[in-house]
């Protein structure tokens, strides 16, 4: 399985507007960081995991041409808003795209992006093309070429402050991005890890994200042989902290490659 971390950035995205600190200024490329998402393929299944706002320019820089279904976390402007991009994916597939996520999520997508699920056949340019439906349990994720290749898909369960969110893991590879609890009955679906990806926000308490200190403490309880941490602010330079964290933690970067 290889998985591609397309952005690792919190939602204002690193460089900030407007900011001159440390980390936005830097010069380190590890510190430039695009909102949260992940590419993810297996024995030619192709999954991506979220449309965040550089969904198009993190498809050019990883070389992406295809996908076979999208997984939502949540409806959150950062995770969503690159949506449209999905069009052009229906243009080179000539199909639909099959598109996962919580039911109330899909009412705020379809909320967001109305244009896309009107019939309007005045509208004057493409719409994407997406056919939704709701998880309710373990997917079985099929190759649109080849439809007898399949990867399953385990949602794991998270709340987002007070929100509820869902966590994805593919074998032995588990995404818990967006996060400030992971509930005991999820802990149980994250257990015998190769690769744990999990929010770390910043150094300082947040009221709906882990801070390093408590991402550091989750991801020892739930012992994946090597964490990767993402969703990162303004506030944490890569190399320096990374100097820091623990043996087999590590922060994430924009167009990291980790192959399970």
């Amino acid at each position: 399985m290889k998985i591609t971390l397309l952005g690792t950035g919190t939602s204002h995205g690193v460089p900030m507007i407007g900011c001159d600190c440390e980390v936005c200024t830097s010069t380190d490329p590890k510190d430039k960081r695009t909102r949260v998402g992940l590419y993810v393929e297996s024995d030619g299944v192709r999954v991506l995991v979220d449309t965040p706002p550089e969904l198009r320019l993190q498809c050019l820089s990883n070389h992406i041409s295809r996908i076979d279904a999208v997984l939502f976390t949540h409806h959150h402007a950062d995770h969503i808003t690159g949506l449209d991009d999905l069009r052009r994916f229906n243009w080179l597939q000539k199909s639909a795209i099959s598109c996962y996520a919580q039911p109330d999520d899909i009412r705020g997508i379809m909320q967001m992006f109305s244009y896309a699920f009107r019939d309007d056949p005045d509208y004057p340019s493409q719409k994407p093309d997406l056919r939704f439906f709701p998880i309710e349990g373990p997917l079985d994720i099929h190759s649109a070429t080849e439809p007898e290749r399949v990867l399953r898909v385990l949602p794991i369960p998270l709340m987002h402050g007070p929100t509820r969110v869902l966590g994805f893991r593919f074998g032995a590879f588990a995404y818990c991005t967006d996060c400030s609890e992971i509930p005991e009955s999820s802990l149980n679906l994250l257990c015998d890890l190769d690769v744990l990806v999990l929010d770390a926000l910043r150094r300082r308490p947040h009221r709906t994200h882990f801070n390093l200190q408590q991402a550091v403490e989750m991801a020892q309880r739930i012992g994946a042989r090597q964490t990767y941490f993402t969703h990162i602010a303004h506030e944490l330079l890569h190399d320096r902290t990374n100097r820091d964290l623990p043996p087999a933690m590590q922060l994430a970067y924009d167009g990291q490659v980790i192959q399970v």
